[in-house]
């Protein structure tokens, strides 16, 4: 019998969270196990290590973005599978089953994947300054398929202070419709709306347990569809969120210190110019890359950021290579939060010279991550009032931004990306009753390919698709 097998990424999943159908998958059967996250635990890197065995200074990739040296740019959230630096699992088991088909679905580093069928966020850009949703796939007929049965991408609601359940539940209803029509043998799906809640409510959140059940049942729909397709069910998580309290602002400090240089432009507002800067952050959830133009200043940039409460530790040299970030891509510096703080990328330090796109939902443009753009700025005094006289500007055909995000850090609730040693916030690994349960009780996260090849494969197969290509089973702390 074909071996066929669903992978669910539940992003911000821990046990406190499983609902009833993920449940049902150990009480049928099945297995639950903890996963030690790789650093960062963020989105990218988690699935690249998951996806390849190894990680980021293997597979180099360092975070959801990372400084672009040749260009002096700071680019997150691009989708090429070619920045994945190592071999993937579909790559390893097609040696045993060169038939296999695959679908990966909004998993990220989607675009030119050697897959069969791909589907992932890809929004319009008009000359004209208008964002239009729209995804990019493989073949590229499927999308005006998917829209034609599903309507367009809700890009809308799935990033940004509008985010709900409707953009996960337009994925499972894809992920369906793939399963479907394509028959792929393994299909890696993406239900990112916990996520979300956790960053702006935090754990404790009062809304969180109503949403994990609104994901659980997206989760059930594509479970359900697996069973009836006699595949086994895989259901992973990327790490868990804890709840933070401040965020440190380590640009700032280095622009305090005349280490960080902006540049004014009158149209725009002040913008990092990395090239022109001695040291700068890439600040990513509770991880921030520290680069520094000149060797010479990497004591004093390592105290200074080193003292900034909130600041954990500081990596370098050796211990940045034991924690997997031995790669050119990783800051000469990599901080790491402590438990309760998280890392913002702003480097101005007055509001009023803020860029433009520091108040409006630009995941592209800013400098590093912010999750600000989760929420509507309460100074406002008619927010939904703003956002309509706004959107019938654009389609009157005038240019104006969006700026309804606010610049109070504080508001966030939730972060990752540090490795949590408390067992409450690992992300979780659970596998149906058909595939073989793994030794111990937590995995490393870089293990979830083994487990995935073991859904596809069996005996021989299983055994040298793994010698031919190992796994990293251990992550050093």
């Amino acid at each position: 019998m074909v071996r066929r097998l669903l992978v669910i990424d539940i992003v911000g999943l821990v046990p406190a969270l499983i609902g009833p159908r993920v449940r049902a998958l150990v009480e049928r059967g099945g297995w639950q196990r903890a996963l030690d996250p790789v650093l960062p635990a963020v989105t990218c890197s988690a699935q690249a290590s998951m996806l390849t065995g190894r990680l980021p200074s293997d597979h180099g990739i360092v975070g959801n973005g990372w400084y672009f040296r040749d260009l002096a740019e700071v680019l997150f959230w691009r989708q090429s599978h070619a920045l994945v630096q190592a071999e993937t699992v579909w790559t390893t088991a097609r040696r045993e089953r060169p038939d296999l088909r695959v679908a990966q679905m909004f998993w990220w580093f989607n675009m030119y994947a050697p897959v069969d069928v791909a589907v992932t966020p890809r929004p319009e850009y008009p000359a004209d300054g208008r964002k239009i949703p729209g995804v990019y796939t493989t073949p590229h007929a499927l999308r005006a398929k998917l829209e034609a049965e599903l309507g367009p991408f809700p890009l809308f609601r799935f990033w940004g202070p509008a985010a709900d359940i409707s953009s996960t539940r337009w994925i499972a209803d894809a992920c369906l419709a793939v399963l479907r029509d394509e028959r792929p043998d393994l299909m890696l799906a993406y239900l990112p709306h916990l996520d979300y809640v956790l960053q702006q409510q935090g754990p404790r959140g009062k809304d969180v347990a109503a949403h994990a059940a609104q994901v659980d049942a997206e989760a059930g729909r594509l479970i359900d569809a697996a069973h009836s397709a006699d595949m086994q069910v895989l259901v992973v998580s990327e790490y868990g969120i804890g709840e933070t309290s401040r965020a440190v602002h380590p640009n700032r400090a280095l622009r305090e210190a005349g280490l960080l240089t902006a540049l004014w432009q009158d149209s725009v507002g002040e913008t990092l110019d990395a090239g022109a800067s001695r040291a700068f952050c890439v600040c990513d959830h509770q991880l921030a890359h520290v680069h520094v133009a000149d060797p010479a200043d990497v004591p004093r940039v390592r105290t200074l950021l080193g003292d900034l409460p909130g600041v954990a530790r500081v990596l370098e040299g050796p211990s940045r290579a034991a924690a997997g970030l031995d790669h050119p891509r990783a800051g000469d510096l990599v901080l790491e939060a402590e438990p309760d703080a998280w890392f913002a990328y702003p480097y101005w330090t007055d509001d009023a010279r803020a860029p433009d796109f520091a108040r409006t939902v630009d995941i592209h443009r800013k400098p590093g991550y912010d999750p600000c753009e989760l929420f509507l700025d309460p100074g406002l005094a008619a927010p939904k009032l703003k956002i309509a006289g706004t959107l019938l500007r654009k389609k009157l055909g005038f240019r104006t931004l969006l700026s309804v995000v606010p610049l109070d850090a504080s508001l966030v609730r939730g972060s990752h990306g540090h490795r949590p040693r408390d067992g409450a916030l690992r992300p979780v690994l659970i596998g149906s009753a058909g595939i073989p349960a793994p030794d111990g009780d937590v995995l490393a996260q870089t293990a979830v390919r083994d487990v995935m090849l073991s859904g596809l494969l069996e005996g021989d197969a299983l055994a040298s698709a793994r010698a031919a290509s190992p796994a990293t089973t251990e992550i050093v702390r």
